[in-house]
C-alpha cells in the first residue's frame, strides 16, 4: 500500500484547496478527517465541499451519518480501513486532509477501544448529570480524572467528555492513558505529513471572513432547518461550530450580532487547540502558506511524496 499523504493544520488555514490541488497532480483521492463532515446536511458550518469546489477529485467520509445518530472514532477508523483497501486495489494516493486530529490518529496508529469500555447505564446516568448540573460539572468530574483530555475537550462536547469518562469509569485507566499505549504500540500505516499555517493574526481574519461568507451563504437557514426536521439542540450534531452559536441565538439569549461574535471567538479558539494537538507531532513536516504560494506549497508536497515513494521502491 502507497503511504497515506496527511495534510493536516487549523480550520480556515487553506487545507481543502490544497488537497484538492494535490491530488490532481498525484492522482490521488482524498479522505476527509473532519468529525462533523460526516454529518448529512451540516454543510455551510463545517465547510463541507461542494461537488464544484471539488473539481471531480472523489472525495470520502462526506455525509455518512443523519445528524441524529453518533458516530464513534472506532466506526471511523473502520470505514477508513475499507477505503484504504480499495484505493490500494486501484492504485490511488490516498489523502487524508481534515483537523480532527483524534481521527487522524485512529487512521495511522489503530484504535484501541472500539465497543468495549460501553457501559450504557453509566452513559445514561452521566446524560442525566449533564441535564441536570450542566455540561460543565462533567467536564470538571473528567478534569479530576483525565486533565489532558480535559484539556482539549470543550465542556459543550458532551458526547466526547461523557465517552471519556465512561472509558475511564469501566477501564479505570484515563482515555489519554490509552492513547498513549497506542502510540507507544507504533503506526498501523506509513505515513507522509503535512502541517499547514500562517501568521496568527492572518488566520484569524480568515476566521472571520469565513464566518461572514457561511452567514452570507445561508447557515442561519441551514441551523433551522436542521431544527424544524427534530435534530436536537443537544445532539452532537449541533454541538459543531457555527450550530451552537446560532441554536442560542434562536433560543432568544442573545442577538444575531452577538452569535457571530462568539462564533467568531470560538472559532479561532478551536484553531488553537488544533495547533497545541498536531505541533505535538514531531514527524508532521509545516509549510508557512503566508511565505508559499499555493503552486509552491503543492510543489513541496508532491517532490516530497515522490521521493518517498521512489525510496520504497529502490
Amino acid at each position: 500500500m502507497r503511504p497515506i499523504l496527511v495534510i493536516v493544520g487549523p480550520t480556515a488555514v487553506g487545507k481543502t484547496d490544497l488537497s484538492i490541488a494535490i491530488a490532481q497532480r498525484l492522482d490521488g483521492e482524498i479522505i476527509s478527517a473532519d468529525s462533523m463532515q460526516i454529518y448529512k446536511g451540516l454543510d455551510i458550518g463545517t465547510a463541507k465541499p461542494t461537488l464544484g469546489e471539488r473539481q471531480g477529485i472523489p472525495h470520502h467520509m462526506l455525509d455518512i451519518v443523519d445528524p441524529s445518530q453518533e458516530f464513534s472514532v472506532a466506526e471511523y477508523q473502520a470505514m477508513v480501513e475499507e477505503i484504504l483497501a480499495d484505493l490500494d486495489v486501484r492504485d490511488k494516493v490516498p489523502i487524508l486532509t481534515g483537523g480532527t486530529g483524534l481521527y487522524i490518529r485512529a487512521v495511522l496508529e489503530g484504535f484501541l477501544l472500539g465497543a468495549e469500555g460501553k457501559n450504557e447505564a453509566l452513559r445514561a446516568h452521566l446524560h442525566y448529570v449533564a441535564e441536570t448540573q450542566g455540561n460543565t460539572a462533567l467536564h470538571t468530574r473528567l478534569q479530576a480524572v483525565d486533565a489532558e483530555t480535559a484539556a482539549r475537550l470543550h465542556p459543550n462536547d458532551r458526547r466526547r467528555v461523557i465517552r471519556a469518562l465512561e472509558v475511564y469509569e469501566t477501564s479505570g485507566i484515563p482515555l489519554s492513558e490509552h492513547l498513549s499505549l497506542q502510540k507507544e504500540r507504533g503506526p498501523r500505516h506509513a505515513s507522509v505529513k503535512f502541517g499547514l499555517v500562517r501568521d496568527r493574526k492572518r488566520l484569524y481574519q480568515r476566521i472571520d471572513l469565513r464566518v461572514d461568507t457561511m452567514l452570507a451563504q445561508g447557515l442561519l437557514e441551514e441551523v433551522k432547518q436542521l431544527i424544524q426536521q427534530g435534530l436536537d439542540h443537544d445532539s452532537t450534531a449541533m454541538q459543531a461550530l457555527g450550530y451552537k452559536e446560532l441554536v442560542g441565538y434562536l433560543r432568544g439569549q442573545y442577538d444575531l450580532e452577538e452569535a457571530t461574535r462568539l462564533l467568531k471567538r470560538d472559532t479561532r479558539r478551536y484553531a488553537k487547540r488544533q495547533m497545541t494537538w498536531f505541533r505535538r507531532d514531531e514527524t508532521i513536516m509545516w509549510l508557512d502558506l503566508d511565505m508559499l504560494t499555493q503552486d509552491e506549497a503543492v510543489d513541496k508536497i508532491v517532490t516530497n511524496y515522490e521521493e518517498v515513494i521512489r525510496g520504497i521502491r529502490n
